[in-house]
This record gives C-alpha cells, sequence and structure tokens, in this order.
C-alpha cells in the first residue's frame, strides 16, 4: 500500500474533472506533479505540488496557483480519509490523513511479506547498470569498492521497484595497460624459474599481488617462453594475466556479495568472429553524415602532451550537446577509448537496453557528455545514459590517513578493508553519504558499538525489535505473531504520538523506495533506514521513563499485540532497507 500514489491518483481525479469542465487544457500531463512527505512533519502527512506544476496551464480557468490549490485542497477535505488539506506558501497542499488510514497501512505492511516492492512492469525498458569495471590490472581498491557497492545496491533498487535490471561489468582488457600488466607478470615469472629481477622497473606493476601469477606461467609453461620473442609471448602472457586478474576481481566481488550477470570484454569489439564493432559502428555514423574527417581546436589552458594540430576521424558530438566534437583514431591509425566505448554502448542498444547507467569514478567527470551525445546519436534520441559519478574515498585510522599496501604496491586494497571491519560496515558506509560528495571512511570508527556509528546505529535497532518480540512471548506465551494474527490486532490503540510517527515513517518506505529508483540514488534507502532507526531508539527511551509506553505491557495484552504488531512492522521495513543496501539485519547484537 502507497499511500503517496494512492493520493497521487486521487488528486488526478480531481484534476480531469477540472479538465472536463474545461478549466484546464484537456492534454494536461498528469505525471508531471508529486505527492511526497512534507519536509515539516507538523505540516501534515502529504505534500503535493499540482497547483504549482499546472500554474501556467492553470490561466484563465484559475487566476493564480494559489487559487487552483484552494480548489483541490476543497475538494480532498471531502474525501473520508482527509482531516484537513491546507494551501501553503504560494500554492502547495498539505494534508493530514484521518488515523484510520495509517492503521490501514500497519495492516497492508503486516499481510505484504514484501511490502514496499513494485510488480514487474510488463513491457518496461530493460535497464543496464554498468558499474566497477576496473581494469584488469590488480586487486580493487577502495575506490573501485564504492561504485561497486553503489552499482550494486541501485541495481537492487531498481529491480524491487520493478524493473528489468541486468547488472554488467566492462573489461578493460585492450589497450596499453594490459600490455604493462603483461610484460609485469613476465617479470614475475622470471622470478619465479629463479632469475632475480631486482627492483622492479618504473612503469611496471610492483605489487606482490602478480607473484602468485608468474609462478602459475612458469608452472604452466616451464621455461619455454624464455626463447620466445616478445611478439610471441605477450599475447600468451597478457591473456593468462587478464584472467588471473579478473578471478582476483570476481574473489573481491564475492567477499562483498557483489555479481554481476555479464562481463563483457573490450577486445571482443575487434576480435570477436571476425568482425571489428569499432570500425563499423564508425563507418555507420559516417554514412549518417555525423563522422568526418577535420581537425579541432587547441583545448583550453594548458595542451596536453597528446594534442595533435592534424586531420583527425572526427565525430559530431556537439550536434547532440557535447562542448566539442571528439576523436575516433589515433595518428597511428589505432582506436581512441572513446570509438570504443561507442561501439561497446551501441552493443547494449542492440541489446535491448533503452535506460543505460554507468557508475563511473570522479575522475572521468569530463567524459560524460561525450557519451551521452554517443548514445544520443547511436538511438537516434531513443534510449538514455545516465553518468554516475562516485568521488574519492579517503581511508583513515582514527583520524589519521592510510594509504600504502605491500600486496597491491602503492595502495590499500578493498579486499584488506573487509578483511578488518567486515562487508556490512564497508557497504553501509559507503551508501551513506551521496555518491558526488568525498568520503572519509574511518576504519576504527565503523566497527564502535555506539550511535556515532550509523551501520551499528540501523543494525542493532532491528536487532533490538526482534528482542521486543521475544519478550512479548515471555509475557505472553500464547501470543499470536502470525502477519495474519498482528494484522487483526487492535491497532486502533497505537495513539500515542511516537508510534503515530513510527507508522507514518513504515508509511513512507514505498514511497522512498519510489524515489531512490527515479533519481538513481541509493542513499537515499540509507538516510531512510537510519531515520526510521533513530526514530525507534527515540520511541523505546521514552518508554524508559514512561512505563505506560513500553512496548510490553504485562497487564495489558491488547496493547501490547498491538504494540507487538508495529514492532514487527517496523522491523520487516528495517530488514527490507538493509537487504536492498546488501547489509546484514542481525536477530541480536553480540
Amino acid at each position: 500500500m502507497n499511500i503517496f500514489a494512492d493520493f497521487q491518483d486521487r488528486i488526478a481525479v480531481i484534476l480531469r474533472a477540472v479538465m472536463a469542465e474545461g478549466r484546464l487544457p484537456a492534454d494536461l500531463d498528469l505525471a508531471r506533479f508529486v505527492v511526497e512527505p512534507p519536509r515539516d512533519p507538523s505540516h501534515g502527512d502529504l505534500s503535493s505540488n499540482a497547483a504549482m506544476v499546472y500554474a501556467r496551464e492553470a490561466k484563465p480557468g484559475f487566476s493564480s496557483p494559489r487559487e487552483l490549490a484552494t480548489y483541490l485542497a476543497f475538494q480532498l477535505a471531502e474525501d473520508p480519509d482527509v482531516e484537513n488539506a491546507e494551501v501553503a506558501g504560494p500554492g502547495f497542499i498539505n494534508i493530514r490523513l484521518r488515523p484510520h488510514v495509517f492503521a490501514a497501512v500497519l495492516r497492508a505492511s503486516l499481510l505484504d511479506a514484501d511490502y514496499g516492492r513494485v510488480a514487474p512492469r510488463p513491457g518496461a525498458a530493460k535497464v543496464n547498470v554498468e558499474y566497477v569495471s576496473a581494469n584488469p590490472t590488480g586487486p580493487m581498491h577502495v575506490g573501485h569498492g564504492r561504485g561497486a557497492v553503489f552499482g550494486d545496491a541501485l541495481a537492487n533498487i531498481l529491480a524491487f521497484a520493478g524493473r528489468d535490471v541486468t547488472r554488467e561489468y566492462y573489461i578493460n582488457d585492450a589497450g596499453a595497460q594490459v600490455d604493462v600488466l603483461a610484460r609485469s607478470a613476465f617479470l614475475r615469472y622470471r622470478e619465479a624459474l629463479g632469475e632475480s629481477v631486482g627492483e622492479i622497473p618504473e612503469g611496471l606493476y610492483p605489487g606482490d599481488y602478480l607473484k602468485p601469477v608468474g609462478e602459475a606461467l612458469a608452472k604452466a609453461h616451464g621455461p619455454a617462453l624464455l626463447a620466445l620473442p616478445e611478439a610471441q609471448w605477450l599475447p600468451q602472457v597478457r591473456r593468462f594475466a587478464i584472467d588471473a586478474m579478473m578471478d582476483m576481481i570476481r574473489m573481491d566481488l564475492a567477499a562483498m556479495n557483489i555479481r554481476h550477470d555479464v562481463f563483457f570484454s573490450e577486445r571482443s569489439l575487434t576480435e570477436g568472429d571476425g568482425v571489428d564493432a569499432v570500425r563499423a559502428v564508425i563507418e555507420d555514423l559516417r554514412a549518417r553524415g555525423i563522422v568526418y574527417v577535420g581537425r579541432l581546436p587547441p583545448p583550453k589552458g594548458q595542451l596536453p602532451d597528446d594534442w595533435e594540430d592534424r586531420e583527425q576521424t572526427l565525430f559530431k558530438s556537439t550536434d547532440f550537446g557535447d562542448d566539442v566534437d571528439r576523436a575516433l583514431m589515433k595518428s597511428d591509425g589505432s582506436y581512441t577509448y572513446f570509438a570504443s566505448d561507442i561501439a561497446y554502448h551501441k552493443s547494449k542498444i542492440d541489446r535491448g537496453f533503452a535506460d543505460m547507467i554507468d557508475v563511473w569514478g570522479a575522475d572521468h567527470g569530463g567524459y560524460v557528455k561525450r557519451m551521452q551525445a554517443a548514445v544520443k546519436a547511436l538511438s537516434h534520441g531513443r534510449a538514455s545514459l545516465d553518468v554516475k559519478l562516485c568521488q574519492l574515498v579517503k581511508l583513515m585510522r582514527e583520524g589519521q590517513p592510510v594509504t600504502m599496501s605491500k600486496r597491491a604496491g602503492t595502495f590499500v586494497t578493498l579486499r584488506e578493508v573487509v578483511d578488518e571491519v567486515g562487508v556490512d560496515a564497508v557497504r553501509f558506509m559507503m551508501l551513506f553519504r551521496k555518491n558526488d560528495a568525498t568520503l572519509e571512511f574511518d576504519l576504527a570508527k565503523v566497527i564502535e558499538q555506539s550511535r556515532e556509528n550509523p551501520v551499528f546505529y540501523v543494525q542493532y535497532a532491528h536487532a533490538r525489535g526482534r528482542s521486543v518480540l521475544r519478550q512479548a512471548k515471555a509475557a505472553f506465551p500464547d501470543l499470536a505473531d502470525d502477519a495474519e494474527s498482528l494484522a487483526g490486532a487492535s491497532l486502533d490503540l497505537l495513539t500515542d504520538e511516537g508510534e503515530a510517527s513510527l507508522i507514518q515513517l513504515i508509511a513512507q518506505y514505498p514511497r522512498q523506495i519510489e524515489a531512490a529508483a527515479a533519481a538513481h540514488e541509493p542513499h537515499r534507502v540509507a538516510f531512510y533506514v537510519h531515520e526510521l532507526a533513530s526514530a525507534f531508539h527515540s520511541h523505546w527511551n521514552r518508554g524508559k521513563d514512561q512505563s505506560h509506553l513500553r512496548f510490553v505491557n504485562e497487564e495489558r495484552r491488547d496493547l501490547t499485540h498491538a504494540r507487538v504488531a508495529l514492532v514487527v512492522s517496523l522491523t520487516r521495513v528495517l530488514a527490507s532497507g538493509l537487504a536492498i543496501l546488501g547489509v546484514h539485519a542481525p536477530e541480536e547484537m553480540r
């Protein structure tokens, strides 16, 4: 039961009646307004911007947004579920509901084991969420982890909201960086055969994680590769090393409970089935007149080292919203990364994805416009690409930076962090801040058992709620706690303001899921479960001083039954929200 969607429908019915009277345009788009929780709970239970949204279309039928809002509020006040409806400011409508509505929401949340989940929508566009996509040149670092957790939680939210989601990893297994990987692995291969390699030369990967790769190469090939020229051993070692790195990355992801449906190889774009997909897409765009040969003006500011004043094969990305046209081929005739990325996104479109979400690191911010322009061109404007940038993670320990790892050579690996503080702490803290804000991750603070540690605070609320059920069963051993019995409790007894506040927050859960899915913002769910946990802890603490507010009242079986129903609903919502975030909901804290 989603009271926000329900009242959006009710307001739409009123608007249709006004449209039928000719006081509003007959073709009004009724999907443009929202019904949401008011920012200040004292203003009511629901708030709508309908009159503000349709202010321009309302004339001359209504002289101002406030006049339209007054009309809507008057009509809503006649609804038997509405206690009052008032106009605020220039035309917002604040609605206060009657208590029986929230009792109905609480019953619905108890009877629906998947409360908040949206049924799959037939015919809805398939969604592709591409995340992590770390270069297969070493173990994942904490920055990769933020994008991995963000993408995984976002895919969870979209699936919970009824979308058909595919989780994808783009393997960057072409280009100079994988040749460096191969040469680095070959050095460790020589070392495994007994050669002293000394200090790792600059430009190669120094981490100890390549030692097992060298040992595996030595076991597989013996000294045979040493007799081959680089042109022959490089492709073999490169494939071997990439496979080993991807196995390592998959294990790191598995340790975070992160999975992908598709691993797509960049190299397959030019080597798969004998077809050069990059060339094919360039020629297709050329035939449409949006690829040409020309010169680019020099970039503003200091010139990059690789800029060349020469004729190039260019994509007319400015025709699709970009700042400048973009090069598709380098001076040596090889493709730019952008050309490969165009072909890769073309493959997504060909696989039926009209909605695409890419999760990238913050250092790729300058790449967003050109990629969105390419998707617009490739799909003739029928597909969309939303790029979510994840800012840096500053790893700390008691306020001091942590930067080095012997295993990786230059950075702390994600697996080291997970092994130290646990999956739940890593996942929740990665999501308890908006993705475009820098995150300070303190290894000491995220394992503290205090209210200042958000993940502990939320998990403790769930465990505390489960303890209420155990206490109630101890007081009333035959107390029925199945969904139907709890839904049949005397919920009208829940009249305290703290109880009402908890029910109102539970009622918001479907709306929070809907909003997080629409905005592609998993942090909204993390913020919501923290707010719900905080409200629960606050009400619990009130019961310490006011015994009549305690959840278990040994003299009132009926009141205890109603309060247990409230707590069971709350813990289910907490568990559901935590599951979406990929975080465990414990029965008790140890």
